[in-house]
């Protein structure tokens, strides 16, 4: 359950970064950097994916500005960071249990 993110990989012209498109805007109209190793203590959007990244391995840095991901590669591998971008707002995945209704409300059993 949640919308999936449409993401598009762009090349770049340097060397170990790679630019990713989303439909979606994660910042509003700022941006955020993240750097391998930073405490990330937000709970916004971009705060979030920069952690899933990070979680990936293989990233030293995140860069988060609307709708576009750049992300420095500490290797030459970007497989499956799309992945994790795509999936930033799918909330009920294999492995997790829906909440029931009465859960949902707030009732007290």
């Amino acid at each position: 359950m949640g919308q999936p993110i449409t993401v598009v990989e762009k090349p770049s012209s340097r060397t170990g970064v790679v630019r990713y498109e989303t439909n979606r805007a994660l910042t509003g109209m700022g941006h955020e950097r993240y750097r391998a190793g930073d405490e990330i203590l937000g709970t916004a959007p971009a705060d979030e994916l920069a952690r899933r990244l990070f979680d990936r391995g293989g990233i030293t840095g995140v860069h988060v500005n609307g709708n576009v991901v750049t992300v420095e590669l500490a290797e030459a591998e970007a497989e499956g960071i799309d992945e994790v971008i795509a999936s930033l707002y799918l909330y009920w995945v294999e492995g997790v249990e829906v909440p029931s209704d009465d859960e949902l409300m707030g009732a007290d059993g």
